[in-house]
């Protein structure tokens, strides 16, 4: 998915300026990194405060428009008010083709319903992962990974080693050693204690 955003200079510095910025419905903001100096800017408010509830928006690499200039980055920060829905600063940073990249992809679960541990067995999906670091070039940068829950069995754990990645993405943690659990299927206590009980009732009793 590619996404545009546009926003504009900004020269005022300082809380009081930012809090002019913020009532007039814009969000300040600034790009850094790559070889240019960085640049404080400006932007709709509405506008980031809607693509920011985008899942691709956090995990793609973004074309940022700055009054007829153009510039590859990736969002690296946002704050918001604690209480209100208000968007109070967000931080881009600027992506060189050939260098390799860091970022938190989302995790996308299917077949869950047919994973014969919940099929079969009455077990529940415990999701120990919802994302993942992963480093590659940012044309390669995926918008998500796929997790097919489709053989895991009751009781048996999926770790990041059995994902299948896209071409040329890497997993940062397996990078290190650390092959996480992803995701595992538990029985509920309910469940189990229904077939305790079922078993005791089918035992013969002795005469």
């Amino acid at each position: 998915m590619k996404i545009e955003v546009s926003a504009d200079k900004r020269t005022l510095q300082g809380k009081g300026a930012s809090r002019r910025l913020r009532g007039s419905g814009k969000v300040p903001g600034i790009i850094y990194g790559g070889d240019s100096e960085p640049q404080s800017i400006e932007l709709d408010h509405n506008d980031m405060f809607y693509k920011l509830k985008m899942e691709a928006f956090h995990a793609s690499i973004l074309t940022l428009k700055v009054e007829g200039s153009k510039e590859q980055v990736l969002l690296r920060d946002v704050q918001m008010h604690p209480y209100k829905q208000l968007v109070l600063h967000v931080d881009f940073q600027r992506v060189d083709q050939k260098k390799k990249i860091h970022m938190k992809v989302p995790l996308h679960f299917i077949n869950e319903e047919i994973a014969p541990g919940v099929k079969t067995a009455g077990g529940i999906v415990s999701h120990v992962l919802t994302e993942v670091d992963v480093s590659c070039l940012p044309k390669d940068l995926p918008e998500f990974i796929t997790v097919d829950l489709i053989d895991l069995e009751a009781g048996h754990t999926l770790h990041l080693s059995d994902l299948v990645l896209p071409e040329n993405v890497e997993i940062s943690a397996l990078i290190k050693g650390d092959d996480q659990a992803v995701a595992a299927i538990v029985i509920p206590r309910a469940v189990l204690s229904g077939e305790a009980a079922a078993e005791t009732e089918e035992e013969p009793t002795e005469e």
